[in-house]
């Protein structure tokens, strides 16, 4: 499936080629705190089908558990995070990030990973009363 997106102010652009399979739910805690809720979606996809069309990122490198370097990329005007790559056999993948996918309507996560950090009520939002805008 092509898709393309950008960063909340449209410095940052891209285009790729995924999987609709390939979106999942991260419910770690560096995830919780590098999107500042309660998990992260992402669609994943090889390198070589994402493609920058706009502005470059800034980089900001953390370590996971496995010791491990990621690389978190995000628009250095608005600061979204946009996607995520690594190093070593990580490099080949990239991590876009669901919220800046203009598709992300018909993308829906068909697994979920680091359960065990996830907050208590991420899976019982469904009965909260909601409107339809603010």
């Amino acid at each position: 499936m092509k898709i393309d997106g950008q960063c909340h102010c449209g410095l940052i652009t891209y285009e790729a080629e995924i999987n609709p399979e390939n979106v999942s739910i991260c419910h770690c805690t560096d995830c919780q705190q590098l999107t500042g809720s309660a998990y992260r979606v992402t669609v994943s996809c090889a390198l070589t089908e994402f493609d920058l069309t706009g502005g470059a990122p800034k980089i900001y490198v953390k370590h996971g558990d496995n010791g491990r370097r990621r690389y978190q990329m995000f628009c250095p005007n608005c600061g979204a995070p946009v996607y995520t790559t690594g190093t070593g056999e990580d490099a080949a993948e990239i991590g876009i990030r669901l919220g800046t996918v203009n598709q992300r309507r018909d993308l829906a996560p068909t697994k979920q990973k680091w359960c065990a950090s996830a907050l208590p009520w991420s899976a019982s939002i469904e009965g909260l009363p909601g409107s339809p805008g603010e």
